[in-house]
């Protein structure tokens, strides 16, 4: 991997100090060479690429006016960290963002002092700054700044409201940045959305903050100080309702401001310095901004892969043969077939209608299929009333995601034994995102909570079936499907669905001395790793269990009595997961086979090609085959016992 060229000015910034180094008058050139550089890495290399051309301006006043690393600087999501880690000494190494062993594609406090907190997820920023704010108020650390920078479609969450309504009685020091494109991954959804724009569109709002910023440039802040006060009380009538959201909330609010005026953008966050207290600073700005391509088309150019930066074509893999589809496709098409002979059906997501493919059946069927904002609380609790209403929701979530929405599964659904179909997109390890976004716990978390059907299919075929067992009247309680990112193993996918009988394995192949348990897609690894055994001259026996709850317990009692050795493989967490689920009924029964368990290791698994962290933590092909090799005393190289 090459280090990619940048320009003259920013070839000379390896710190936030040598930014500060630099007149005002060259910021713009700054931001100009920054954009580029984002653009030249990104289109090599892939990665994420809109949300941060659209924050480069922003990110070059921050480091700017802020006293980074001193002053803490806490970017939502990470999406928009690019040009955040270009200027604070990852320049020479963002080639590598990303790729195995590289730097992350999110702030991670691990890797760099400026990188204050780890993100991944939406909607943290604000409350992890009051948290610094406050610790920082009770050390009388008076001068330190506190900044949040926050898209408005993480304020979609309810994360930021909770922040918002305790930075308002805080009194501390700490600056929210309301970076409003509209945008999450796909466009806005919801009231909020209409909120903001009345806030920018509002003409009496903006004469008076056109206002009030002439009088911050000629008074000094000491004077403004004095009089701030009895300017919000005197005025607060006079302008838009609009305007009271976050005023109402103890917040001193400014703006709209133009978020591509780099010098607008430094002398108002300098001023804000002088503020004390909780302020809020909305800023507009365009996601992709300076890549034509990139803001006309927001969404496919959220993380596009590599990319012709001249002509604007997305590098696509030439296929020459039918190839499997991604399995949340096969849950988008076969959604809206199941809808179409079923009118209960209905698809909820909190804000990833792309990611999970249920833009489909919001297309064709609108007042079935709802994009509910990045709330997943919210997502499991409506799921939940419209399962009372006798609705068939399926509620398709990333694994990752639904941790946030824990509490709802078990209070509104489990107790209730509402049949609300968990569709967990993304389980096991998905590659570049890293550790904010592996789908390891959610076999743990899921089985452990009584009335609750855990599966996860092998492939598309399964998956379509597992969809058509969940929607069935007769099933009367939660369902969790998990299936992973990517593509499946079937070119012919669309096969007839067959009702599968719940907690039923199935036998793949038989054999002897040894049997391996799989549940989910790496039962396909487990596959490849019989064939180059049985070259050998073993023949393990292969079973898709499909079901870690509830268990398949006559076929289990059948292989323990046939089996002394067991290998179980999983793509989730080795702790608490099915292999842990065999073991439980291994020893509720007497029974003392060798069992290995081959999964995700209790430790956080860094970013990588998925085959790479397959490999690494040693559940791919050769690892089962080794492990077969190593339980049956077995050399590589050699049928015979050694």
């Amino acid at each position: 991997m090459e280090e990619i060229a940048a320009g003259p000015l920013l070839s000379l910034i390896n710190t936030p100090a040598d930014l500060k180094k630099l007149n005002k008058t060259q910021l713009q050139q700054v931001c100009n060479e920054l954009r580029q550089f984002i653009i030249d890495c990104v289109s090599i290399h892939g990665g994420h690429f809109g949300a941060s051309l659209g924050v480069v301006e922003l990110t070059v006043a921050l480091h700017y006016v802020l006293n980074t690393p001193d002053d803490q600087l806490v970017w939502d999501v990470g999406h928009q960290a690019y040009g955040h880690k270009i200027l604070t000494g990852r320049r020479s190494v963002f080639h590598t963002n990303r790729k195995y062993g590289g730097i992350s594609g999110f702030p991670k406090r691990s890797e760099s002092e400026y990188d204050a907190f780890g993100v991944g997820h939406s909607s943290t920023s604000i409350s992890a700054a009051l948290g610094m704010a406050i610790a920082s108020k009770y050390k009388g650390e008076t001068s330190r700044q506190h900044v949040a920078v926050i898209g408005d479609g993480a304020m979609t969450a309810g994360l930021p409201f909770e922040a918002l309504n305790h930075a308002g009685v805080s009194n501390s020091n700490v600056i929210i940045i309301l970076n409003d494109n509209n945008m999450s991954i796909d466009p806005n959804v919801g009231a909020l959305k209409e909120y903001l724009t009345d806030i920018t569109t509002s003409h009496t709002y903006n004469k008076f903050r056109d206002d009030v910023w002439k009088l911050l440039g000629k008074l000094p802040a000491a004077d403004f100080q004095k009089i701030g006060s009895k300017i919000e009380a005197g005025i607060k009538g006079m302008v838009s309702k609009s305007s009271n959201l976050f005023e109402a909330l103890g917040l001193r609010y400014f703006g709209p401001v133009d978020g591509h005026n780099v010098l607008k953008l430094v002398e108002t966050i300098d001023h804000l310095k002088d503020i004390p207290g909780p302020k809020l600073l909305h800023i507009k700005t365009v996601k992709g901004k300076g890549y034509d391509l990139a803001e006309k088309d927001q969404t496919l150019w959220h993380a596009p892969g590599t990319f012709d930066k001249i002509t604007g074509k997305i590098n696509k893999k030439i296929v020459t043969t039918p190839e499997p589809p991604k399995y949340q496709d096969v849950f988008g098409h076969t959604i809206i077939e199941l809808a179409e002979k079923n009118p209960m059906i209905m698809g909820i997501t909190p804000a990833m209608p792309s990611g999970c493919s249920l833009k489909y059946m919001m297309e064709q069927m609108p007042d079935r299929a709802f994009d509910v904002g990045i709330a997943e609380q919210h997502a499991v609790t409506v799921s939940a009333g419209l399962a009372t209403q006798g609705m068939k929701v399926f509620c398709n979530i990333y694994s990752s995601f639904m941790q946030r929405g824990y509490d709802m599964v078990v209070h509104d659904v489990a107790i209730q034994k509402l049949p609300v179909i968990f569709c967990l997109d993304r389980a096991g390890l998905v590659g570049d995102d890293g550790p904010t976004h592996h789908g390891a716990y959610d076999i743990p978390f899921m089985r452990c909570i009584p009335n609750m059907i855990v599966s996860a299919p092998m492939n598309e075929a399964e998956l379509r079936n597992l969809m058509y067992t969940a929607q069935l009247d007769e099933n009367t309680l939660p369902f969790v499907i998990r299936y992973p990112r990517g593509q499946g193993v079937m070119p012919e996918w669309r096969t007839p669905m067959e009702k599968i009988e719940i907690g039923k394995g199935r036998v793949i192949r038989e054999g002897q001395d040894i049997a391996i348990l799989t549940i989910g897609h790496p039962g396909n690894f487990a596959v490849n790793a019989c064939n180059t055994l049985e070259a050998e001259g073993l023949q393990p026996a292969l079973y898709d269990m499909r079901f870690a709850k509830p268990l398949d317990e006559q076929l289990l009692h059948e292989i323990a009595n046939r089996f002394s050795k067991i290998i179980t493989v999983e793509d989730g967490t080795i702790v608490g997961g099915f292999g842990s689920a065999v073991l439980e009924f291994m020893a509720a029964n007497n029974y003392t086979p060798e069992v290995k368990i081959l999964g995700i290791p209790d430790r956080i698994v860094e970013h990588g090609k998925p085959e790479e962290l397959h490999k690494e933590c040693g559940y791919d092909a050769d690892a089962i085959a080794d492990a077969v090799r190593e339980m049956m005393n077995v050399d590589k190289f050699s049928a015979v016992t050694v």
